[in-house]
């Protein structure tokens, strides 16, 4: 299992090189990373019971290199709701930094990268709808001649979203129940720093959720990469090395959280699962993630909806389920050497079904307290919003917005029961 760590760090100092610090104690490089943007920072860390021991440690680290922190706020609240990025967004802009350090999980960061966008090219009207959808903040950078954004430091502390190395910030509207996101490469955090000994104090709940978070980051861009592209071994790469590291550690780590190789392992997992979606992007689980909201934890319901699709997209990709089968072999008792299109992928779906059982998420949406079927209308009237067809395109089985209910509703009604055969297959 080692070599596969191994050959994961490279991947990741190939990816973002001497921008982002990586691995067992190397919080300190905060100030390294600040001091290339000057002397004076804004602080954006939680001001929670449980954070006082980061935030003295972070502190330090800046005030021992000379770094001024001119101004320190709390982090957003969990799914980064619209009313925090708003509110960071005048923060920020009252301040005016050299640069901003944001320590936190995912939805701290995405809150960061937001704030910074509204802070930095609308700072009189804030309005994030211009934004949402893919390449809509260089788009407007492009148009009003804005050059950058504010330098941003992302202090990760959570193994999951990825969101420190990505080029994606996710917004809740909590009103509405809605997630929206915006997908730009001007996102990607001008510096990072993910020291995986931070994720010693995420809890059980936390831990299942992002390393999950981070095995669909990883399966997703897989499944949706075309075979005939020019990185598509790289992706692959990427991929399968995540899958494998997270399928092979996790069990092990919920039964001793305080273990800093597994830690590490899943850490450096998630992290590869932040590279290959901003590669490649994630799609169908992802998509209908971000109307569960008020129910669910992002990572438990992508875990949940990804062996449905897994059946659904399984005639278009047969080659790639036959290398994900080698690392669920423990959890597969047929011989697959025969098997192909759906009732391999159902086979894999099993498979997967069988990890979740055993770290002990949910494998279906009766199971979950406060589902009913609104849920699932409204994810099927959230697929076709314009905004986010880039989920619907990054499919394996791209879908207009007109075949939605046919196909992604089927797909939905058999993650609410659990059987597989309701879903309908597309021969090709």
């Amino acid at each position: 299992m080692e070599d596969k760590v191994i050959l994961a760090e490279k991947l990741l100092r190939d990816y973002r090189k001497d921008k982002f610090s990586f691995g067992i104690e190397c919080l300190n490089d905060i100030s390294k990373h600040v001091m290339q943007f000057g002397k004076e920072t804004l602080l954006i860390i939680s001001q929670n019971e449980w954070a006082k021991s980061l935030r003295i440690k972070v502190r330090n680290i800046l005030n021992e290199s000379g770094i001024k922190i001119i101004a320190e706020t709390g982090t957003s609240a969990e799914n980064t709701p619209l009313e925090d990025v708003l509110a960071l967004a005048d923060f920020i802009i009252s301040v005016k930094p050299k640069s901003i350090v944001c320590v936190g999980g995912g939805s701290a960061i995405d809150c960061a990268k937001a704030a910074n966008i509204l802070a930095s090219l609308d700072p009189h009207s804030k309005n994030i709808e211009s934004f949402f959808g893919a390449d809509k903040v260089s788009e407007i950078m492009s148009m009003t001649g804005a050059e950058k954004l504010y330098p941003l430091i992302a202090v990760q502390v959570a193994a999951g979203s990825g969101s420190h190395i990505t080029k994606y910030a996710n917004v809740t509207n909590i009103k509405e129940n809605q997630k929206k996101i915006i997908i730009d490469n001007a996102l990607i955090p001008d510096r990072a720093v993910f020291d995986y000994l931070t994720t010693l104090t995420m809890p059980l709940n936390l831990t299942l959720d992002g390393a999950m978070d981070g095995f669909s980051h990883c399966l997703e861009s897989y499944y949706g990469v075309n075979e005939q592209v020019a990185d598509f071994k790289l992706v692959e790469q990427i991929c399968l090395t995540g899958i494998e590291l997270i399928i092979s550690n996790l069990p092990a780590l919920v039964k001793n959280l305080n273990d800093k190789e597994l830690r590490r392992r899943i850490g450096i997992a998630t992290d590869l699962g932040a590279y290959a979606i901003t590669l490649y992007g994630t799609n169908g689980a992802h998509l209908n993630s971000y109307n569960f909201v008020d129910i669910l934890t992002h990572g438990k319901i992508c875990a949940i909806l990804n062996p449905y699709y897994t059946v659904f997209f399984s005639t278009a990709i047969e080659d790639k389920l036959k290398k994900i089968a080698l690392i669920y072999e423990k959890y597969i008792s047929e011989d697959i050497s025969n098997l192909g299109g759906r009732k391999l992928g159902i086979t894999i779906a099993k498979a997967m079904v069988g990890f979740s059982r055993q770290v002990g998420f949910p494998i279906k949406l009766s199971e979950i307290k406060g589902f009913n079927d609104e849920y699932i209308k409204r994810s099927l009237n959230a697929a076709k919003n314009p905004q986010l067809k880039s989920k619907l395109e990054n499919m394996p089985i791209p879908l207009k917005a007109d075949e939605v209910d046919e196909y992604m509703g089927p797909v939905l009604e058999a993650a609410k029961t659990g059987d597989f055969n309701k879903i309908k297959t597309i021969a090709l």
